[in-house]
C-alpha cells in the first residue's frame, strides 16, 4: 500500500494554519501546487478532507478523524529520519576496524599515523580482537572491515587474501638460537617455552601444524596473549613462537627472531568485508592503504 506522504504533509499544515494561503507559504509551494497535493490525496482515500469557502478551511468529519493519525504518522517518520541522519553523521565521522593484536600491536600504528594525517578529524576505533570475533563485528556492522586470518568463510562475508607471513622463533639476542639462520623444532625439545591460549587463531594454527609433535615440546608457560608471551621472552623466562609481524624487531634491540623449520609454520592474511554492505570513504582509503603494504611485505 502506498502511502502519500506529500499529501499528508499538505493536510497537517492547512488543519494547523486553517489557511491554504499560509499553508503555502510555510511549505514554499505555490496555492495551486498545494491545491494538487490536496486533491490528489482526498482522490487516493475517496474521502472529502477539507471544506473550503472564500473565508475559512474546515476539517469534515473524515478529515477530524484522520488528522491525529497523520500527525503522529510524519511524526515517526521525521524522528526515524533524524536517527539515520545522526547515523549517517557518525558514521562519517568515525571509523571502526576490527585487527588481530599481534597485527594492531606493532605494524598498524605505522599505517594508522600516515592515514589520520589525511583524515586528522576522524575518530577511528580499532577492536583488537581474536579472528571469530572480528568476524562477528564485520558481520554485524560493527566495524567495516578486519584484518584477520583468512579461514572457512561464512557465506555474508568476503574475505581477500593478501600475504603469506611465517612464524619465527623469539629469543634473546644472547640466546644460542640468535645467531642462526634457522632453528628446526627438534632443537627446541626440552627447553622451556611460552604458548598463547587456545582460544586464540594462533595457537590453532601452530597445534595443527606440529601435530602429535606438540606433546614432546616443553610448553612450561601459557598466556591469553602474544604481547605476554614476548614479555616473558624479553625477561629470559623462555622463548616463544610467534607470526613475524607480531614483533618490530627493528625497534626492540633485546629480542631476536629466528626462522623455524621442519615444519615451517605460515598463515595468511586478508581483510574480511561483509558482503555487499559498502565501506565509508576512510575506510576504502585505510583499506586499500592495507592492502599495498601487505602485498609489499609479502
Amino acid at each position: 500500500m502506498r502511502i502519500d506522504f506529500l499529501g499528508l504533509e499538505a493536510f497537517l499544515s492547512i488543519a494547523d494554519r486553517g489557511s491554504f494561503h499560509r499553508a503555502a507559504a510555510h511549505l514554499n509551494l505555490s496555492q495551486t501546487a498545494l491545491s494538487h497535493r490536496m486533491k490528489k490525496l482526498e482522490d487516493d482515500l475517496g474521502l472529502k478532507l477539507l471544506t473550503r469557502t472564500t473565508r475559512q478551511v474546515a476539517l469534515t468529519p473524515a478529515g477530524i478523524e484522520l488528522l491525529p493519525s497523520a500527525r503522529r504518522m510524519l511524526e515517526d517518520m521525521a524522528t526515524s529520519y533524524e536517527a539515520l541522519r545522526q547515523q549517517g553523521r557518525e558514521r562519517s565521522e568515525h571509523l571502526a576496524i576490527g585487527c588481530l593484536p599481534t597485527i594492531a600491536t606493532y605494524y598498524l600504528p605505522r599505517l594508522l599515523s600516515e592515514f589520520s594525517r589525511q583524515f586528522p578529524d576522524l575518530t577511528v576505533r580499532v577492536h583488537d580482537n581474536s579472528s571469530n570475533e572480528i568476524a562477528e563485528l564485520v558481520q554485524s556492522g560493527q566495524a567495516e572491515f578486519g584484518i584477520t586470518i583468512v579461514s572457512a568463510n561464512r557465506w555474508d562475508l568476503e574475505i581477500k587474501p593478501l600475504l603469506k607471513e611465517p612464524y619465527i622463533l623469539l629469543c634473546r639476542p644472547d640466546h644460542a638460537f640468535a645467531g642462526r639462520e634457522t632453528v628446526s623444532w627438534s632443537d627446541l625439545a626440552g627447553l622451556p617455552l611460552v604458548r598463547v591460549s587456545t582460544r586464540t587463531g594462533n595457537r590453532i594454527i601452530i597445534d595443527d601444524a606440529l601435530g602429535s609433535r606438540r606433546e614432546q615440546m616443553c610448553w612450561r608457560y601459557e598466556v591469553q596473549h602474544v604481547a605476554t608471551a614476548v614479555s616473558l621472552v624479553q625477561a629470559g623466562v623462555g622463548l616463544t613462537i610467534v607470526p613475524r609481524l607480531a614483533v618490530d624487531l627493528g625497534k626492540t634491540p633485546d629480542l631476536a627472531g629466528v626462522p623455524v623449520r621442519n615444519p615451517g609454520i605460515t598463515r595468511t592474511l586478508g581483510i574480511v568485508m561483509k558482503r555487499g554492505s559498502p565501506i565509508s570513504a576512510p575506510g576504502e582509503v585505510l583499506k586499500k592503504m592495507i592492502e599495498t603494504k601487505m602485498r609489499q611485505d609479502g
